[in-house]
């Protein structure tokens, strides 16, 4: 199986910028829209080792940041460009124990790839940080038939902690620790006739374990760049059906209400102005051949504007000297999906 996904989001600041740095005045201009839409790729294959056992190789991309500001914007000081790219690499085994209970279980080789910029007030130049890594962590699952018509899912996805290495262009090399969180999801598909299948999902992700973004100069470790973010664990609600409309083609519907990590107004950045947001999504599958079928999805999510009180360079600010956007974002996203299956 693999699929494609064109996802684009959008986030229109409005507000202002207050400076108390002696002789640094904020430009004016708003930014427009940050949002920068993007490709998005995963693959599946899955085998019979032997009955009952089937190894499974996943790639995709779980975590990913992209956001652009026009390099003269009110906020310049907080954020030009974030972004931040994953690819994961999960290979797996699934044991059916018997024909109630099945159990996998699979390890992740994950590598990350961030570009931060923002203006530096001092230098009066633009900051560049850029730096990767690679770390490895697991996850497991297991799905409990219940009867002929119901099925009940449990998975587990581990953090994934990463020590990113690279460099500051004004400054030299850098180091920062970064821990990705972990996922669990519960998940229920009941089918209530020939034609209709109900579909549930609650997934919990951890990202209380993302208290701060430090980096620090690799040659001393003193801190060269803190943001406080005080981010909090999520939760993810969904349902959806299925409507098995003739033999070629199913149709799907779905809603979910997706909570924020960000705490609040002070703790909001440029880099991730987000909010909680409801997602609407509808596709649909078609058979090509016995062995062959096609999938199309569409989602769009409805974002609550956020607001923002954030102040920057931080380390400065204690000292009520800084630069502080204030204002909201009005933000949403689409997102279009296409998906080809094959079975040999």
């Amino acid at each position: 199986m693999g699929a494609l996904h064109y996802i684009h989001p959008s986030a229109k600041f409005s507000g202002t910028a207050t400076s108390t740095i002696p002789g640094y005045t904020p430009p004016t201009a708003l930014s427009g829209d940050a949002g920068e839409p993007a490709w998005v790729p995963n693959a599946y294959y899955t085998m019979d080792i032997r009955p009952g056992l089937k190894f499974g190789l996943g790639l995709n991309a779980p975590f990913g940041l992209a956001t652009e500001y026009d390099t003269s914007w009110a906020g310049q000081v907080h954020a030009i460009k974030s972004e931040v790219k994953t690819l994961n690499v999960n290979p797996a085994l699934a044991w059916q124990i018997n024909d109630k209970v099945s159990v996998g279980l699979g390890i992740n080789w994950q590598k990350i790839d961030a570009e931060l910029t923002q203006f530096s007030p001092t230098a009066g130049t633009t900051a560049i940080m850029k730096g990767d890594d690679d770390s490895w962590g697991w996850n497991a699952g297991m799905l409990v038939r219940l009867d002929d018509a119901t099925r009940v899912g449990l998975s587990y996805r581990s953090q994934i902690k990463h020590e990113l290495e690279g460099t500051l262009n004004l400054l030299g090399p850098i180091r920062a620790d970064i821990t990705l969180p972990d996922m669990a999801s519960l998940s229920l598909f009941r089918r209530l006739n020939p034609r209709w299948d109900l579909l549930a999902d609650l997934t919990w992700t951890g990202w209380s374990d993302f208290q701060e973004l430090r980096v620090l100069n690799a040659n001393t470790g003193a801190t060269a760049s803190l943001v406080t973010e005080n981010w909090g664990d999520v939760w993810r609600f969904s349902v959806g059906a299925n409507w098995r409309m003739s033999d070629l083609w199913t149709l799907r519907f779905g809603v979910a209400y997706d909570q924020a990590p960000v705490p609040d107004a002070a703790h909001r950045t440029p880099r991730i102005p987000d909010e909680d947001r409801t997602w609407l999504a509808f596709g649909g599958q078609y058979h090509i051949s016995k062995r062959a079928k096609v999938d199309l999805g569409y989602a769009h999510l409805f974002v609550k504007n956020a607001s923002i009180r954030h102040c920057e360079p931080e380390n400065l600010c204690a000292g009520g000297i800084g630069v502080t956007l204030n204002g909201t974002y009005d933000s949403a996203v689409d997102i279009l999906s296409v998906q080809y299956t094959h079975s040999f």
